[in-house]
């Protein structure tokens, strides 16, 4: 009989509410099985079960929250907050009574009876009886682990339970806030399925969530951990990008600056889906290039965005307008997008959801990260961010983006410049901005150095920011040592500096 019921089962899912854990989950949990939600208080249990259940009353599935812990105000102001009403929802309340506070109460919270599974299994066993629900929630196994007083009880309760409520044709969600020493093997091992949620305290900032499936019978599910953020109407999750899942054909071609002499100097434009990388010292005129090829990208009809770290959307589109760039336009058209990345708030998963939404749902062309030192001091203690930064290049260049990253170099005028985030490996191309001093005055000058996707000019031309926009000059073919700071004369004095096209 149970090999009959389980057959229809296989394609089937129950959805939960929250489309960035489905997609992890390869569209939600397989029905009538028990599954493990376990964290620390305050990772977003309650949250995570009560999307849940309201998921399935939007499909006309009836829901029972089973508490043991916190009082029905308590979860009907969870819910409320999040704007939600419980109504769909049976929820039966079984905290401890007022006699757990008599001198004569026993040590437990209830009076356990010498029946198999104890009164408070009874009553969670005899609300199901009565209410006939396809989606369950017990909140939380930390109580029924006290009842049970010893692991060999509190075992056969949970497989009672499993028991049970697999002949009802219930989805069961057991939450558990790890109040016990070590992690609860036993009934990982029972679950048919675990999922993890952390909540993590950096030294600055908000606060960070992520959430780890680990274990998933008989269904492929998407692994490692996910950043999630709880706002008002749920949950938040930002699945983990595997590039390898997104490619897009699309056809090669040059990537125009708008500005001729600029792109003879990387070989006749960027090319698209590559990553460029620009570094230079503070003001050398990165972020004005970079923002030429956003502009010029928007000129074209296509779709752009900029991720800002360092400035403020005002300071961006009033200091390209002073250099002749209308950005302001472009953005009221909805051609150009303006991110200002607010550093403390941000975590690496978000980012990258953020920036595959540009792609996807804006099929964003052009995209500009200005700049890394602000995205590596954002999340000082995150780990392995240059392989995330990999992955979401590698993304990226898949789906036929051409990205430009921004990097800022320690020092000023200097033959050595030192930068605090070493990326240029994974960039395809590489542009160097640099000052130099010339006849008493300070000046810039612009070269490529790398390209991986084709040929480039080998030379150094000054570059030229100002009210005419950007300009690129000559190739500097009369300077030595322009890369130290003070190029010496070889030849005939430099006539003419600054032209441009």
């Amino acid at each position: 009989m149970a090999g009959k019921q389980d057959a229809p089962e296989v394609s089937a899912v129950s959805a939960t509410g929250t489309a960035g854990l489905d997609q992890i989950l390869g569209g939600g949990f397989t029905p009538h099985r028990l599954y493990l939600i376990e964290g620390d208080p305050g990772a977003g249990k309650t949250t995570l079960a009560l999307g849940y259940l309201l998921e399935g009353a939007r499909r006309g599935e009836k829901g029972l929250y089973v508490t043991l812990s916190e009082t029905r105000e308590e979860i009907t102001s969870v819910a409320r907050s999040h704007g939600w009403s419980l109504d769909p929802v049976h929820i039966v309340e079984l905290v401890a009574s007022e006699e757990s506070l008599t001198p004569d109460s026993q040590y437990t919270m209830y009076h356990p009876s010498e029946t198999e599974l104890g009164e408070t299994t009874k009553a969670v066993l005899d609300a199901v009886e009565r209410v006939k629900p396809q989606r369950v929630v017990i909140d939380s196994l930390s109580e029924l682990r006290l009842l049970a007083q010893n692991p060999l009880r509190y075992r056969r309760q949970i497989l009672a339970l499993k028991q049970f409520f697999s002949g009802r044709k219930c989805t069961v969600l057991l939450l558990d806030d790890r109040t016990s020493d070590d992690t609860d093997l036993q009934v990982r091992s029972i679950a048919h399925g675990v999922l993890t949620l952390e909540q993590l305290s950096p030294e600055y900032g908000a606060e960070r969530r992520r959430l780890r499936v680990v274990k998933l019978r008989g269904k492929q599910f998407q692994g490692g951990y996910h950043d999630f953020k709880i706002v008002k109407g749920g949950l938040d999750v930002f699945p983990r990008l595997v590039a390898a899942d997104h490619q897009d054909a699309f056809s090669a071609e040059k990537v125009s600056s708008g500005v001729a002499p600029l792109d003879r100097l990387v070989g006749g434009g960027l090319d698209r889906g590559t990553s460029t990388l620009i570094m230079g010292p503070a003001g050398s005129g990165k972020s004005s290039v970079a923002t030429q090829y956003v502009v010029a990208a928007a000129a074209r009809g296509e779709c752009a965005a900029i991720f800002t770290f360092d400035e403020s959307r005002g300071t961006l589109v009033t200091r390209s307008a002073a250099l002749g760039m209308d950005l302001a336009a472009q953005v009221e058209s909805g051609r150009v997008v303006i991110k200002q990345v607010d550093p403390a708030e941000l975590s690496p998963g978000e980012f990258v959801h953020t920036v595959r939404r540009q792609v996807e749902e804006r099929n964003c062309r052009v995209l500009v990260i200005d700049s890394l030192n602000g995205y590596m001091n954002a999340m000082p203690e995150e780990r392995f961010l240059s392989i995330q930064m990999h992955e979401l290049l590698t993304y990226l260049g898949q789906k036929g983006v051409t990205t430009i990253m921004v990097v800022a170099q320690h020092g000023l005028v200097s033959g050595k410049m030192e930068s605090p985030v070493d990326v240029s490996y994974l960039a395809d191309s590489v542009i160097l901005t640099r000052y130099f001093e010339l006849k008493g005055r300070v000046k810039k000058a612009i070269s490529v150095v790398k390209k991986r996707s084709g040929a480039h000019e080998e030379t150094i031309r000054e570059l030229t920011v100002g009210l005419n926009g950007i300009r690129v000059g000559e190739p500097l073919e009369d300077l030595r040592g322009v890369m130290t700071g003070v190029p010496v004369y070889d030849g005939q004095p430099l006539v003419g500096t600054g032209r441009g096209e």
